[in-house]
């Protein structure tokens, strides 16, 4: 890093002294008479805009003030985009630094996601944050602990489990729900994630063996790009659009659309304050660097229930929820009778915030929040971890850690480069 990049402990001193300055001056006095309070307008930074970042810009509610990009060309083409009023930055550090922003979306590649939301939390920002929601299953935990000790609000965006309808299902979760919790399926139910039942698992993500080291182009600080993960020679295939093919970043078609898919199961099966027990792999050797495809993963829960995740669509008539008493199948066919009947006679599911503004608001958890989406990343992380070790692993859901299996810990928390550890 440069001199003037310091070490992460030194921005949280920083960041501390900046807060308490913050909360000994009043608002109205910083921002004169006609200052607009948090309370009735948000502000926002976007840090990443070269690709899922482009679509935080506008998002409901907030006035963004600032966008940050290691890539000067990412940058500078969406500060013409956004206009005035909007300032650029390198080091997403400086925008954490600023007073005036009280939301900061993070839509980096993966192994950004947990530092930069635990950072943002130190600095007094809530965090909107991109899936997966972090790469490894300590950055999650470390993300809980670090919202709840700040006081912060968290959104994880992925919206499927409250909002639009629901991929190959043709209908929003809030029916599957129902149906699961009138009991009419029986139980344990198994739930299978597959081409044939709506869910595509883009194996097009994989990463390429023994890459020819290039010179990095004078617009990427490619430095900042790597951030915490291990220092690799510079590839374009290593960064921007086909990142997701290498560990180091995130987890393939899994870690792409894991969280999309399972969050949503979590949720109906009531799972949302655990995780499986038992995680089994089909698939071929893997390579240390190189993300490759896999034909089926397999998770159990302590009651039996089981999510399949089917890559080779093996399983030409399998139910997306199959249980003793009856099946849901693409499309919301299924095998109980008058299921929209014994929808309309069930109660609606609890109700959820799912306006990320009225959280920061009413600081009421989001209806994904670091809790429940730590839950759900652990199912995707507990799969890609099984991948990369070729084997079946045990996990106990209230210690969160593999059962008698060191090489899997270790995987738990990875290291990070010295610059950046926690």
């Amino acid at each position: 890093m440069e001199k003037k990049s310091t070490s992460r402990r030194d921005f949280v001193k920083r960041s501390l002294v900046a807060a308490a300055g913050i909360s000994i001056i009043p608002r109205h006095v910083m921002g004169g008479t006609n200052f607009i309070p948090p309370s009735d307008q948000l502000t926002k930074a976007v840090i990443g805009v070269g690709g899922m970042g482009q679509g935080h810009l506008d998002y409901e509610g907030t006035r963004l003030l600032a966008i940050c990009d290691a890539d000067a060309n990412h940058l500078s083409s969406t500060l013409q985009k956004v206009g005035s009023g909007v300032k650029g930055y390198r080091d997403f550090r400086e925008v954490l630094q600023r007073p005036d922003v009280d939301i900061v979306h993070i839509a980096t590649p993966p192994h950004w996601h947990g530092l930069m939301s635990i950072m943002a939390a130190e600095a007094g920002k809530d965090v909107w944050c991109e899936k997966p929601m972090t790469r490894t299953i300590g950055e999650g935990k470390k993300v809980v602990e670090a919202m709840q000790l700040h006081g912060k609000m968290f959104r994880l965006n992925t919206w499927f489990r409250f909002k639009d309808n629901f991929y190959g299902m043709g209908t929003p979760v809030k029916k599957l729900k129902k149906v699961v919790d009138s009991g009419a399926l029986g139980w344990p139910l198994k739930v299978t994630i597959s081409g044939v039942t709506g869910f595509n698992w883009k194996f097009y993500w994989v990463g390429k063996e023994n890459l020819t080291p290039q010179p990095v182009p004078s617009e990427l600080d490619y430095n900042m790009w790597l951030g915490p993960a291990p220092e690799k020679p510079y590839h374009p295939h290593r960064v921007h659009g086909t990142f997701r093919g290498y560990w180091d970043y995130d987890g393939g078609g899994l870690g792409d659309m894991g969280q999309h898919y399972i969050d949503p199961v979590q949720y109906f099966l009531g799972k949302d304050n655990t995780s499986p027990v038992k995680v089994e792999v089909d698939a071929p050797q893997q390579h240390y660097d190189a993300i490759g495809t896999w034909r089926r993963i397999t998770y159990t829960y302590a009651d039996g229930c089981q999510i399949i995740l089917d890559g080779e669509n093996s399983d030409k008539d399998a139910a997306y929820i199959e249980g003793p008493n009856g099946k849901i199948y693409n499309g919301f066919k299924s095998t109980i009778p008058n299921i929209e009947g014994l929808i309309n006679s069930m109660p609606d599911p609890e109700e959820q915030i799912t306006v990320f503004s009225e959280s920061v608001k009413t600081r009421q958890k989001f209806a994904l929040n670091e809790e429940n989406g730590h839950r759900s990343a652990t199912v995707v992380n507990m799969g890609i971890i099984a991948l990369r070790l070729g084997r079946t692993l045990e996990f106990d859901p209230v210690k969160q850690e593999f059962i008698n299996d060191e090489e899997a810990n270790r995987l738990i928390d990875q290291p990070m480069r010295s610059s950046w550890a926690y």
